[in-house]
């Protein structure tokens, strides 16, 4: 069987952990009792199951993303106030 990543079982919540646990223990036995036909429609449930987590964690890293941009757009700011602060020459 196929092990989805951490990442992704990290943002499964409990009941769709407690089921992904028990079709992966369903799964191995099939495959060693060779019944790989049985074992790949078992496959195929644990990839539907786990489909909400990797849309969970592709939404965690758009919004790193937003927060990276936004962070990068405030530095740049920052020195455009500096440069225009340097370029004011004092008035005596």
């Amino acid at each position: 069987m196929r092990h989805c990543s951490v990442q992704v079982r990290g943002l499964l919540t409990r009941e769709e952990l407690d089921r992904y646990n028990a079709l992966i223990e369903v799964g191995s036995y099939l495959e060693d009792q060779t019944r790989y036909d049985l074992a790949y429609n078992i496959q195929k449930e644990i990839d539907i199951l786990i489909l909400p987590a990797i849309e969970r964690l592709k939404d965690k890293g758009r919004a790193r993303d937003r927060a990276t941009a936004e962070y990068l757009e405030s530095l740049r700011d920052g020195d455009e106030d500096e440069d225009e602060e340097d370029d004011k020459e004092p008035s005596a």
